[in-house]
């Protein structure tokens, strides 16, 4: 749908087709007549034959006006008056000329936009029409046409129209008008919450509007939010409504298209390569794949607005918002979504560079990255509102459904469907959940299709950001278990990572914390991760790991599982140090994982290497987790004999090495003598 519909607006002025200005150049007066029998010929040849659903009466009307045009275009060149023309006449043969050009605009216009928003403005575009019949009318009335026109068939013609325009009225036909308002009503209805009947929803959009594939629903929608995107500060009715007929039309998408397409199909066979052709060609061309810098790491979406958060995580600002705002009601600590370290502050910064990349990337990819502007927002109607809520239900009812008893590529693009569904809003994603869709994405998980297990684990990810839906995952026999799978096994990268990020999200609350460690392979796939996963893997879990070790009862699992090794190594990686350093001083304050630690010579080296090197936050949690490890005369002769390794790390500069391993050497409780030598 290349046309964005210039149909007439009020504050446009006079004119609704601006552009046919820009065809007024200098017409050679000796193929003026030529030019326009070409120009009307193309245009009775390209639009008589199609088929209108809408505006059929005034596209018949005005086709039949420049039929009459080519009679006496023709009538004239045949006559002679090619090159004599009046002065008067020249000036009213070009003004046809723009007549044309404003006919082919409005042609064009009808016929490349969206069928539901021609019949939104169904009045709009009969003015469209009735203008082009005042201009013509005029034009007539100007003509010397009674000097020029010889045959008194042409010239009845001509009379014929000129006095049918004098009489002519503005028409809107009553058969449109009453399918934009029952479109109107179907909105209405689910805005109080009851769904409309399917026969009447199928005979409006796919026997009255032809649109008859999920491709067709697909381009209609896109228009409708390509719309709001871009002319949002003018178009009627405004975006809250065009929002409310925009989920209309996505139930109406999946109640009568199904979720198997022509398009395409999902290709299950050679399950160990990478994925290609996994989703149908419809849904490949509805979300482009994102680069993971740019998805928000909450809602797994392309970023609007980039903020970055004291710990150095970039998040959509809208999402973080909400999830500082969640905490905040629960009067809890406020703690990063990703790695679970405490917040120093909740000041928002923005991340102007990441916001132009992202916008440079939308512009690649034909997309529209830029945020609405929030001080011209105005609340929607309640109405509207409700109306896009309960559509989005009853569409969401529809994906469960299919989910349940659906063919494999049917569950496979509803779970993609409702996992974007539940990332609109809250009260969204906690009706997808309530509603049943927990077990269904269990039973997803072990699903042998890469693309059906990630997208899966996607929507349990966007539903376990809120704190009412968490309850619900734990509680379903099997599901963290098969979560727990995925982390270690799961087909594709960013299945692992974010069934890592689901455990993250579910250790937020503290009670969650003993029964997730206490799962088999949780806190040895998530020390895989920190050790062989990707730079995202390793932020994930090294996050999660921070999260099991604030709760005392884990301290030993965490031992057991050699987690001091793994953060040990971990600390020498700066993307995570900061985060291993943090579990260190949780594990510490528990005798068994301060023993664990003290005689781990790489956790004390890299403890003394990051209190010098590290972060603000680093060296401060490095300085709390030493004091805690030489209490006493023991545990200082441990420290000791650490030193030396210390001491060759090429990692710090010499005389940095020699100045912190000088002030250990030289701690007043170091002086004590060594324990081998106490005999």
């Amino acid at each position: 749908m290349a046309s964005t519909g210039v149909f007439f607006h009020p504050r446009r002025g006079r004119s609704p087709f601006p552009e046919a200005f820009l065809a007024r150049v200098s017409l050679c007066e000796s193929n003026l007549i030529q030019t326009l029998i070409d120009m009307s010929k193309n245009l009775v040849n390209s639009f008589s034959n199609k088929s209108f659903s809408l505006q059929c009466k005034n596209f018949r009307s005005l086709i039949r006006k420049i039929e009459i045009f080519i009679m006496l275009f023709e009538h004239l060149h045949d006559s002679g008056y090619s090159v004599a023309l009046s002065s008067t006449a020249k000036l009213c043969f070009e003004e046809f000329y723009v007549l044309l050009y404003q006919s082919k605009i409005l042609f064009d216009d009808c016929t490349q936009t969206s069928q539901i928003w021609l019949l939104i403005q169904n009045c709009m575009i009969s003015h469209g029409f009735q203008y082009l019949d005042r201009e013509i009318s005029m034009v007539l009335d100007v003509c010397p046409l009674q000097e020029l026109i010889s045959c008194e068939d042409v010239r009845e013609q001509v009379e014929l129209l000129r006095k049918q325009l004098e009489r002519n009225e503005f028409l809107i036909d009553q058969r449109d008008e009453a399918m934009r308002i029952r479109l109107f009503g179907f909105v209405e209805e689910f805005g109080f919450g009851m769904i409309p009947d399917a026969m009447e929803l199928r005979e409006l959009f796919q026997e009255r509007l032809g649109i008859e594939d999920a491709n067709g629903y697909r381009r209609e929608i896109e228009f409708l939010e390509e719309l709001i995107c871009h002319h949002e500060d003018y178009i009627e009715p405004n975006p809250s409504i065009l929002k409310g007929i925009i989920a209309l039309t996505q139930y109406c998408r999946f109640l009568f298209c199904g979720f198997e397409d022509d398009d395409g199909v999902i290709n299950f066979q050679n399950h160990g390569e990478q994925m290609k052709n996994l989703i149908t060609e419809e849904i490949a061309k509805t979300f482009v794949t994102l680069p993971k810098e740019f998805s928000c790491p909450i809602s797994l979406d392309l970023m609007q607005d980039p903020v970055v958060i004291s710990t150095g995580q970039t998040f959509d600002r809208s999402s973080i918002s909400k999830w500082l705002k969640r905490q905040h009601m629960r009067r809890e600590n406020y703690t990063c979504p990703t790695t679970g370290q405490l917040l120093a502050h909740i000041v928002l910064a923005p991340n102007r560079a990441l916001k132009n990349l992202i916008s440079l990337w939308c512009v690649a990819q034909g997309m529209f990255s830029e945020p609405k502007d929030t001080r011209r927002q105005i609340s929607p109607p309640v109405s509207s509102t409700r109306a896009v809520i309960e559509a989005n239900r009853a569409t969401a009812m529809l994906l469960i459904k299919q989910l349940s008893c659906g063919p494999d590529i049917g569950k496979t693009v509803a779970a993609r469907w409702l996992q974007m569904l539940a990332s609109i809003r809250e009260e969204d994603a906690v009706y997808i959940a309530v509603a049943g869709s927990i077990p269904l994405f269990r039973k997803l998980l072990s699903s042998p299709h890469p693309k059906a297990q990630e997208n899966s684990i996607n929507a349990i990810l966007t539903l376990s950001a809120y704190y009412s839906n968490m309850s619900l995952i734990m509680d379903e026999v099997g599901c963290l278990e098969l979560i727990v799978k995925v982390m270690r096994s799961g087909y594709t990268e960013i299945a692992r990572e974010n069934a890592a990020s689901i455990l993250s999200t579910l250790c937020t609350v503290h009670d969650y914390k003993t029964r997730i460690a206490g799962k088999e392979g949780a806190i040895s796939g998530l020390l895989w991760l920190l050790k062989m996963g990707t730079p995202r893997e390793k932020k994930v879990a090294i996050g999660t790991l921070y999260l099991l070790s604030s709760h005392v009862d884990n301290c030993t699992k965490l031992v057991e599982a050699d987690a001091v090794e793994f953060l040990a190594e971990a600390m020498e990686n700066k993307g995570v140090a900061e985060s291993a350093t943090g579990a260190l001083n949780f594990l510490v304050k528990h005798p068994i994982g301060a023993n664990a630690v003290r005689k781990d010579g790489k956790a004390i080296s890299g403890l003394l290497t990051l209190r010098i090197s590290g972060t603000n936050r680093a060296r401060a949690t490095a300085v709390a987790t030493l004091r805690e490890l030489y209490r006493d005369c023991l545990q200082c002769n441990q420290l000791r004999r650490a030193v030396p390794a210390f001491l060759t790390n090429p990692l710090i500069p010499p005389v940095d090495r020699f100045r912190e391993g000088h002030s250990v050497l030289q701690h007043p409780l170091l002086d004590m003598p060594d324990e081998r030598n106490e005999d």
